[in-house]
């Protein structure tokens, strides 16, 4: 090779190189305008994001406050700085971090499969009206159970709920829509439980968080013998008041007497699960809530999917299982994982994308094709409900964060 074209080609690498640089830079300004705008426009209280690109953790950084308001909705005096170090309240990422990776192991090693009845595993689904119900169904989110329902009223431990959820009625026919519902996941938590003959806490601990070193994720942080600084969330129960007082929402139950339970819990969040059913009915630990972690042991997970199950050192999944559950149903949705790119999540993502929200502001957001994630944390609930009663809606800061991933991907593809 002649010098002419050594020089030639080490001139147009490093073109290429500083274009790649002059890209993340662009990306990294522009996540920080749109974060920090948030924060100064006080529409959050603080954020951590964490975007991956195969092994280069492309940017990382966290924003604002952890804990800003108090009970009151008043700043308190010495706001608590965000750190990428913090804990947070990850709510329904339970369900894919924690749950369906669950799934995915016993699915793997044989011990369940996806399109096994529910009454396999929990009799009292042998009616005529359930008996149809998979476990697919659960995970898809098709069973026809109720989203929702005020399992506090009535229930003090895990036992207790599973029976409200048995001896309920069907809300909706069975594979006929996608009706998101925390009961599924709470069933998946119990067949776990049955199935591995272990605690759905000791279960994920044993299988995921210790062989991923995922020091940082647990349910019920306070009862940890270490410490941790931990993200506050909501002042009390507000929504989930709302909830089963404010018909307009859609969840009240005609038979339950408002007044006949007032457990509501008058304090600043911090370290406690902010989901009502897994904090008051099931002692914290929920399939479909109740995890804590921090930003860099989820991405530890994401990292297994993005590798087709591997770690750097072993196969946790079979790549067979990751593609069973990151397959599109009929309603663009995987098994689990949250999969239709209308979603603000994973706007206009390429095919095969995946990714899941979190009630107390958290996101996952996953892109195969580009080998790249984004995972966001933001402590929306610390500001308070706003004057509509209702928590600030994030989508619109998901979907440009996305945008902007997807825009430096292009241009690094280019």
């Amino acid at each position: 090779m002649s010098k002419k074209i050594i020089v030639l080609f080490l001139s147009l690498f490093t073109i290429h190189q500083i274009s790649i640089a002059q890209n993340k830079e662009k990306l990294i300004t522009e996540i920080n305008t749109i974060l920090q705008n948030e924060i100064d426009q006080s529409k959050i209280p603080g954020a951590v994001i964490l975007i991956k690109q195969g092994d280069e953790e492309i940017y990382k950084n966290a924003f604002g406050y952890a804990f800003l308001k108090d009970f009151n909705e008043q700043i308190v005096a010495n706001p608590e700085k965000t750190t990428i170090n913090h804990l947070y309240d990850i709510a329904s990422l339970t369900k894919v971090i924690g749950t369906t990776t669950s799934m995915m192991l016993l699915v793997d090693k044989g011990l369940v499969k996806i399109d096994d009845p529910v009454s396999k595993y929990i009799k009292a689904f042998n009616t005529v009206d359930k008996n149809k119900i998979t476990i697919r169904h659960l995970l898809t989110h098709t069973s026809g159970l109720y989203e929702w329902y005020p399992m506090f009223y009535y229930c003090n431990n895990k036992q207790e709920v599973y029976k409200i959820i048995d001896e309920l009625p069907l809300k909706f026919p069975v594979g006929s829509g996608r009706h998101y519902s925390d009961l599924g996941f709470m069933l998946l938590g119990e067949i776990i439980e049955t199935v591995s003959n272990l605690s759905l806490e000791e279960y994920m601990e044993q299988n995921i968080f210790i062989p991923l070193k995922m020091e940082h994720t647990m349910y019920n942080p306070l009862k940890s013998k270490s410490e941790y600084n931990i993200a506050a969330t909501s002042h009390g129960n507000p929504y989930e008041k709302r909830m089963v007082t404010d018909s307009t929402l859609g969840f009240t139950i005609d038979s339950i007497n408002v007044n006949q339970w007032n457990g509501w819990r008058q304090y600043t969040l911090k370290g406690e699960a902010n989901d009502g059913n897994a904090w008051y009915a099931n002692n914290g630990v929920s399939g479909h809530a109740g995890l804590f972690s921090t930003i860099s042991d989820l991405q530890k997970v994401v990292d297994v999917l993005k590798h087709h199950g591997k770690t750097e050192d072993f196969q946790l999944i079979s790549e067979n299982t990751i593609n069973l559950f990151l397959t599109q149903d009929e309603f663009n949705n995987g098994l689990g994982w949250m999969m239709d790119a209308n979603n603000a999540v994973i706007k206009n993502a390429p095919e095969g994308s995946f990714g899941h929200t979190g009630f107390t502001g958290t996101s996952i957001a996953v892109v195969p094709k580009y080998d790249i994630s984004v995972i966001m944390l933001i402590n929306r609930q610390n500001m308070g409900l706003l004057n509509s009663l209702f928590y600030y809606n994030l989508n619109p800061v998901r979907e440009q964060v996305f945008t902007a991933v997807m825009n430096y991907c292009s241009e690094e593809k280019e």
